[in-house]
């Protein structure tokens, strides 16, 4: 019989011995299609054959996270399986978590769900949290952080979530300000706590990541795959690693790589559990399908380019039109979210602000600073009847409104990440608010048996929404051109 044996190499791989043949058996089991492969240069270049591997047959690491993998791959083809390093977990009771947390003096009781995802990150030293918008994600980072009470580094994929942070830790009763890393500030100094962006270290030198005992990555499915590699393997010396995501994009590679560098992934909660126990906001779907007259169906249907199909929706009027009405006749903080800043954003920003007479009207994108946002943040949050027109990358993750009762989308996406993640902008509860409500936008353009891009991208939208058990109703609108 085989045996497999696993070794710690450091706080990112393990060495796996085994036999030559063993190990291409492990090389072939993690090795994966990368989802769109075909469609990059690299691949097209014939630089690439389109696949990630996890696994090196010839050094024989493998990233310390999937331990859980190995185990799976041993039982299946009865080989024995033995460790020769210690992954024990830490001996860590509820009891203890309880006094802990009592002695914080918080401003609120941790919910069951934040205890136990806290429990578990610090019995297992390293862990993937998977927890949705609004479940209180940041104040689970802050359990550990003020746990480890060590030289922490936060990563976060935008400039906006490292102020907010800041100021969530601020809000629980952190007396010191973290340092803050974005886009030409300082890298170094002597606070225990670092937030920065991915975005400003990942090209740091490996001895700058030295002096970090805890790294702590929110919004985990965000990093860049390269981006999140280059910085969590130079941490090899950091022992307690966990990451924190609302959604996973659905591919085994994806999950995979953020398990291997941060650990297994754990279900913390879910939004329909959050919704049932009042903790989130009621929350309801109107799909909105705009049904195209006959001469559009058939002048779409002989293009096969879905930008092409993109560059049409977002620059016709009358689409635009009906998007701007929408957003003038409703009631409440309105968040409208869409995807290309000038001919698009731009062009809404324009049309709604011609109208809005007294209502505040924002306009958030790339171009507008971290600061600026954070002001526009707060704003918003002591107003009742605002509108902001928002680009996804800015404001469809992580941002904390609970005063936005309606989110519209502008812009058509199949991503699972961003549709989960936008719609957690209006889930969060307030006192101006009872329900919330996604008006998702769709186009019907197709030509008989021929389904345009953007309507099968709404397919995809409600399986989503089916997967996750909201409550949508479909709407059929006709558009004159």
């Amino acid at each position: 019989m085989e045996t497999v044996r696993i070794k710690k190499l450091n706080e990112v791989y393990n060495k796996i011995d085994c036999e030559p043949s063993v190990a291409y058996e492990l090389n072939d089991y993690f090795t994966f299609d990368v989802p769109g492969a075909k469609f990059m240069p690299a691949y097209r270049n014939k630089m690439w054959d389109g696949k990630i591997r996890l696994f090196n047959p010839m050094a024989c690491a493998l990233y310390a996270g999937l331990n859980r993998y190995v185990e799976e791959f041993c039982k299946a083809r009865d080989y024995e399986i033995e460790y020769d390093s210690s992954f024990a977990s830490e001996s860590f009771s509820l009891a203890e978590a309880k006094q802990f947390i009592q002695e914080l003096n918080l401003p609120f009781q941790p919910r069951d769900y934040q205890l136990d995802a806290f429990v578990h990150g610090v019995r297992e030293n390293r862990a993937l949290l998977l927890s949705p918008t609004a479940s209180g994600k940041s104040f689970i980072i802050y359990l550990l952080m003020r746990y480890y009470n060590a030289k922490t580094l936060i990563i976060v994929p935008t400039t906006t979530l490292v102020h907010q942070l800041n100021a969530d830790f601020k809000s629980y009763g952190y007396d010191r300000d973290s340092h803050r890393i974005y886009a030409g500030q300082e890298k170094e100094s002597s606070e225990k706590v670092t937030i920065t962006t991915w975005q400003s270290i990942y090209k740091a030198p490996k001895d700058w990541f030295s002096k970090y005992d805890v790294v702590i990555g929110d919004e985990a499915h965000l990093f860049k795959a390269k981006s999140l590699t280059s910085i969590l393997t130079k941490l090899e010396d950091c022992k307690y690693r966990f990451g924190f995501t609302g959604t996973l994009d659905g591919t085994q590679t994806h999950k995979l790589v953020l398990e291997g560098l941060f650990g297994p992934v754990r279900k913390v909660t879910t939004t329909a559990e959050l919704i049932d126990q009042k903790h989130l906001s009621e929350f309801k779907i109107k799909a909105i399908v705009l049904s195209y007259p006959d001469e559009v169906r058939q002048m779409i249907s002989r293009s096969a380019d879905y930008q092409a199909e993109m560059d049409y929706l977002v620059r016709l009027e009358a689409r635009n039109d009906f998007i701007k009405n929408l957003a003038l006749s409703l009631e409440g903080n309105t968040l409208l979210l869409f995807q290309f800043v000038d001919k698009h954003g731009t062009v809404l920003n324009d049309m709604i602000k011609k109208e809005a007479k007294d209502r505040k009207v924002f306009f958030v994108h790339g171009g507008v600073d971290g600061e600026q946002r954070d002001m526009i943040r707060g704003i918003v949050e002591k107003e009742t009847d605002s509108i902001i027109i928002a680009s996804y990358g800015t404001f469809s993750t992580g941002i904390n409104i609970p005063s936005i009762s309606n989110v519209i989308f502008a812009s058509p996406s199949k991503s699972r990440v961003r549709n989960l993640q936008s719609i957690g902008r209006g889930l969060r509860k307030s006192d101006n608010k009872k329900t919330a409500t996604l008006f998702d936008i769709s186009d019907d353009m197709s030509w008989k048996s021929k389904k345009n891009f953007t309507l099968l991208h709404f397919m995809e939208r409600i399986k989503i929404y089916n997967e996750e058990k909201f409550d949508y109703k479909i709407y059929k609108v006709s558009i004159t051109i």
